[in-house]
């Protein structure tokens, strides 16, 4: 397991959120995103979560007062399964690639198909 305390662990997802392309960057709108520490109980293993309606499935009633989506990175789990700083950097980029892909209505057996999931 890596050590990173979570503010170095909350720069790296800073970081990987800055190396989405400007134009689908402008696209992410009403979107939070945020560091826990540990999965949820029932999938302690989950490295992140995107929780909302995906772009590919909103109507013209989804503005009227929608609260923001949500990409949650876990931390802890993240740290488990990597061997170095570095591989910590790298799979926080494709955690956060991932879920962002989920915001724009790309399913988990399309990310497999691109390479990341």
């Amino acid at each position: 397991m890596v050590e990173m305390t979570r503010e170095e662990f909350e720069d790296a997802v800073r970081d990987a959120l800055d190396e989405i392309p400007r134009d689908l960057a402008a696209q992410i709108d009403n979107v939070v995103v945020l560091v826990e520490d540990d999965a949820p109980a029932d999938d302690p293993e989950l490295l992140g979560l995107y929780e909302g309606t995906p772009l590919t499935e909103r109507g013209s009633w989804w503005a009227a007062g929608a609260l923001p989506d949500r990409i949650t990175i876990y931390r802890n789990p993240t740290l488990a399964i990597c061997e170095t700083r570095e591989d910590v950097v790298e799979e926080v980029v494709i955690t956060v690639v991932h879920e962002v892909a989920h915001f724009f209505g790309i399913d988990d057996e399309r990310l497999h198909e691109l390479g990341w999931a």
